[in-house]
């Protein structure tokens, strides 16, 4: 049978017919309408008791497709906000007559429906109502000088919750007038590299290539430090001449995702003092450990040889530009002549508003819920691993966003090329391993559970156990 049901006042015509019975019908129908554009991202759906009094079907029948949509990612649903299509879905095909000459199905550039890759967090979560309830408290009560020009170390409001936040939650020692706001981590890198002028910095073997363009951007060159099971391997910083600094990733070295040793945090903070060199402390995601209390920042060890940078980008979400340097007070004044020279700027308000989110316990409400959803999505990954492709083996603690997994030898490429054929995008451990280091022979995925919103991740874990090596999975129930 042929119906239609009304949605926002335009009919969209179904068609009932075809093998399988209703069910199957209704879900061929609802994708197509989907896949063809003609129920557009975003799109609100009727509830599943209009929709099935509509087409002259059972309630149940309804929902059920709703469901198995939802799993599938082509519809989300959320607590009062009703059942709508996912933003994920396919774009709508170029007509034939205007589609441009290309490669066939091997060389297609579609965007993937799924993706796990390391980066970003969910920022699908992000707390839209809170944070617009912090500007407008912050707003109302900034003073008037907050509208002009600002100082190159950001506004002293941020600053001060800042330094009682990261004492409070990652042991950070920190006066307000060592803190430096800056647009994003990598403007903080930038800004470091310059000050520190010439020479080598080491980075651990494992690590961001754009990271690594920084900084030798700034004139300095990279000289990379092994990586193991352990962490970086910072003994090995005292057989090395001319490295000003070392940056390193402690609490949860990316993309490894393992956390420094004791040993060698003690080694580096010992390396550090007798060279008068400084640790340039990652601390991208340390607030999100899931099987025990965070370790403190390594910076609490020393405050006056590590610069410990932090950010806004996985905790909220990258837009903001928020990030912040706690420095060595060697360091404050060189680095804010730098800022000072008016191209390395931050937006006040954004700023304020974030001193607000911060002191009114919004932040760490937010976190709280963050963590939550995390663990609990990193929690449905391993389980589905384990049932699916046991011959995959997890590594790295419970912590951050993302998860490692150790592939048999060789396989590497190959999963790719299968998660590619699956609409998945993802990125092989080699992706992160710095040339210039001696060859690594790991097989491994870094695969980002934080990434994905909530109604697409159940069908981005299940196209990754189909590319993973043969073995014993089968695909997996939406977690």
């Amino acid at each position: 049978m042929e119906n239609s049901w009304a949605t926002f006042g335009r009919d969209l015509h179904l068609d009932l017919t075809g093998p399988g019975g209703l069910r199957a019908a209704l879900l061929r129908a609802l994708r197509d309408a989907v896949r063809s554009g003609r129920l557009a991202p975003g799109t609100r759906l009727p509830s599943s008791r209009s929709l099935a009094a509509d087409l002259g079907i059972a309630r149940n029948t309804v929902a059920d497709a709703y469901a198995e949509l939802v799993a599938e990612g082509w519809l989300s649903a959320r607590q009062g906000s009703g059942t709508r299509v996912a933003e994920r879905v396919l774009p709508r095909a170029a007509p034939a007559a205007r589609r441009a000459p290309g490669p066939g199905p091997a060389g297609r550039a579609d965007r993937p429906r799924f993706a796990l890759t390391p980066g970003t967090p969910d920022v699908s979560a992000f707390p839209r109502t809170a944070w617009l309830a912090a500007a407008r408290r912050a707003l109302t009560t900034a003073p008037s000088e907050a509208f002009g020009y600002h100082t190159s170390h950001g506004r002293p409001e941020l600053r001060t919750v800042l330094a009682d936040y990261l004492a409070r939650a990652r042991g950070v020692r920190a006066d307000p007038d060592r803190i430096v706001i800056c647009a994003g981590f990598l403007q903080g890198l930038a800004l470091l590299s310059r000050a520190l002028g010439t020479g080598r910095l080491a980075v651990e073997s494992y690590g961001l290539d754009f990271h690594r363009a920084v900084i030798t951007r700034a004139g300095l060159r990279t000289v990379p430090l092994p990586v193991d099971e352990r962490g970086a391997r910072t003994e090995e910083l005292t057989a090395l001449d001319d490295v000003r600094a070392a940056l390193l990733t402690p609490a949860h070295q990316f993309p490894t995702g393992v956390p420094l040793h004791p040993d060698r945090r003690a080694a580096a903070i010992n390396w550090a003092r007798t060279t008068g060199g400084f640790i340039l402390e990652d601390d991208y995601d340390g607030e999100f450990r899931y099987d025990r209390k965070p370790v403190g920042a390594l910076q609490g060890l020393d405050p006056d040889h590590v610069v410990y940078l932090g950010t806004a980008s996985k905790s909220l979400a990258p837009a903001l530009r928020l990030a912040w340097m706690v420095l060595p007070e060697r360091l404050v004044d060189p680095v804010l002549a730098l800022k000072g020279t008016g191209e390395w700027q931050s937006g006040a308000l954004d700023q304020l508003t974030l001193a607000e989110f911060l002191s009114s316990g919004a932040y760490d409400r937010h976190l709280r819920g963050m963590r939550l959803r995390y663990r609990r999505r990193r929690d449905q990954l391993v389980a589905a691993l384990a049932a699916h492709a046991p011959q995959v083996r997890v590594s790295g603690i419970a912590a951050g966003l993302h998860v490692v997994l150790e592939l048999p030898p060789g396989t590497e490429h190959t999963v790719l090329q299968a998660a590619r054929r699956q609409g998945l995008a993802l990125e092989g451990l080699s992706r992160f391993h710095d040339p210039t280091a001696p060859p690594a022979s790991r097989d491994a995925l870094v695969v980002a559970y934080g990434t994905p919103p909530d109604h697409s991740f159940a069908g981005a874990v299940d196209a990754l156990l189909r590319a993973l090596p043969p073995g014993e999975q089968r695909g997996c129930e939406p977690p």
